[in-house]
């Protein structure tokens, strides 16, 4: 076995356990996923595994050490070689070269010559070959962090990966290269991520709940598969049993009445009516009480799967956010951008050639495009947010709603209740407000709660929330990276919401499965930028 949890019990200070008694195992060269609701403990895990938590209680075995990719990328390390985790190595390697005979550099260089090739080409396999060892981490964007922290796959050939959201903020092109990776290496591997392209190239899912952990032998389709079936069956079986115990009480009340009705008419055998009456009155309610006693132990010994099964099921149905449908008839010209490019404070242009652009009523545009390829700016220049250093861009009078990846519409200081406000354009009631804001999710004892401390899924939910109140017609929605800080729970309320909205979308995303989902008319490539060139 490469990784053995053997009853195992965390909680944060002053907190309630948030796993106990866990125990998991997963063999050699297995790739695995880690799926479950927010809150219970995925990320926990990893870092538990990673040796980053120390359990309360119970035993982790790893047949060698892991490598850890986290979700968010800490900014404490001063330059790649830190980030690598070779810059010891990189200063032993140059004091021997430069000398030294010091056996603690020998010690720390352990014979890895090839140190500095080695961080060469594994910057290389991620795209960063611009990039060198001294090159400092605050100068990256999260991509690039990311792509630097893969990297060490590369240089350690880990035996076990822990993969936290990898796919978090890497374009389409760096997606591919992951997949790559994954399906190549011989590596143990358990993965918490919401990428269901990623999910369904790995063999098995742990589920992780209230109830423990649980193993679904395949990809993350067939567990999706397996939990449906799983869920119908409960309630299948429920319902039966409350239907044995409703027919059971008709046919004792049925019994009584057709008794009583005979005791009515006068029977001549009126002792022998009454014992009658009274033994089959008893036996319709020993029958009851017996179909309920079983009833309520069914209901008992799965009371936990049904409450995970109806609290899912009542997520997904409470929040089918309906938005006003755009009253624009399919084929009107919204936006027309002829020649554009844009030029910032070194008057040098953006991309390499001009862009022309053009989005009708009812289209679906999935806007491509590595990251650094100007794809937030050219949303930004065809709604008008700056104008175009050349170029020209027309416009016909249209409603449009942007969620971007950071939910800047969001004021982090601001209160759930003090934003929903702030959006209500319309004057809506107070009360109507609040009804809103309880149909998604935010019940009174959360109004008060600040924006910051909100999850990416729970920002989500509140922007849709504050586009309803508007209470605008809405002709255009934009997204920009909708799914980057979503759980899976949170991804598949906005995938029905847009599958189900009526007007035009334009989308930058580099999930697949996303874009695939959603029903993409028309797909734009953004042209080079002079920096890719």
């Amino acid at each position: 076995m490469s990784i053995i949890i053997s009853d195992l019990s965390y909680h944060y200070p002053n907190q309630k356990n948030i796993f106990e008694h866990l125990s998991l195992s997963i063999n050699n060269n297995s790739k695995c996923g880690l799926v479950g609701n927010n809150g219970r403990g995925k990320s926990t895990l990893l870092k538990l595994i990673a040796g980053y938590l120390k359990p309360v209680s119970g035993d982790i075995y790893l047949g060698s050490k892991p490598v850890y990719i986290p979700q968010l990328i800490e900014s404490n390390f001063s330059n790649v070689a830190n980030m690598l985790g070779v810059d010891k190595k990189i200063v032993a390697l140059n004091a021997i070269a430069n000398g030294s005979i010091s056996q603690t550099d020998f010690d720390i260089l352990e014979d890895d010559w090839d140190i500095e090739t080695k961080c060469e080409i594994a910057l290389s396999y991620w795209g960063l070959s611009y990039l060198n060892l001294n090159t400092e981490i605050s100068q990256l964007s999260g991509g690039e962090r990311i792509k630097v922290y893969l990297s060490k796959l590369n240089i350690f050939n880990p035996k076990i990966i822990l993969f936290d959201e990898p796919t978090n903020h890497l374009d389409l092109s760096s997606r591919e290269l992951l997949y790559n990776y994954i399906e190549q290496t011989k590596a143990t591997m358990l993965v918490v991520s919401h990428d269901i392209t990623l999910l369904n190239q790995l063999e098995a899912m742990y589920e992780i709940s209230h109830n423990g952990i649980n193993l679904y032998g395949g990809n993350y389709s067939f567990y999706e598969n397996q939990k449906e079936i799983e869920d119908n069956a409960i309630i299948n079986e429920i319902n039966y049993e409350k239907k044995k115990v409703n027919e059971a009480q008709k046919k004792a009340r049925e019994i009584i009445q057709r008794q009583a009705k005979r005791q009515s008419q006068g029977s001549k055998k009126n002792v022998e009516v009454r014992i009658l009456k009274k033994t089959t009155v008893n036996r319709g309610e020993n029958t009851q009480a017996k179909l309920k006693e079983k009833h309520d132990k069914i209901i008992s010994d799965n009371i936990d799967k049904l409450k995970q099964v109806q609290e899912q099921r009542e997520l997904l149905n409470k929040l089918k956010f309906e938005f006003e449908y755009s009253k624009l008839h399919k084929g009107k010209l919204l936006i027309s951008a002829k020649g554009i490019n844009k030029s910032f404070e070194d008057n040098k242009f953006l991309w390499s050639s001009l862009i022309d652009f053009e989005l009708y009523s009812g289209e679906r545009i999935h806007i491509i495009g590595n990251n650094a390829s100007g794809k937030t700016t050219l949303i930004k220049l065809i709604t008008k947010q700056i104008l175009p250093s050349c170029g020209k861009i027309e416009n016909a009078e249209f409603n449009y709603w942007y969620l971007d990846q950071d939910y800047s519409i969001l004021n982090n200081e601001y209160s759930i209740l003090e934003i929903a406000q702030k959006h209500n354009q319309n004057n809506l009631k107070d009360f109507e407000v609040k009804h809103q804001l309880t149909r998604a999710l935010f019940t009174s004892n959360q109004w008060d709660k600040k924006c910051k401390e909100l999850s990416g899924g729970e920002k989500m939910r509140l922007c849709m929330c504050c586009m309803i109140i508007s209470n605008k017609f809405t002709d255009l929605i934009i997204l920009d990276e909708p799914t980057n800080n979503l759980d899976i729970s949170s991804l598949k309320i906005l995938l029905e919401s847009i599958k189900n909205y009526k007007g035009s979308l334009i989308i930058i995303s580099h999930d697949k499965y996303f874009t695939k989902e959603i029903g993409i008319t028309k797909e734009y490539f953004m042209p080079i930028t002079y920096t890719q060139k």
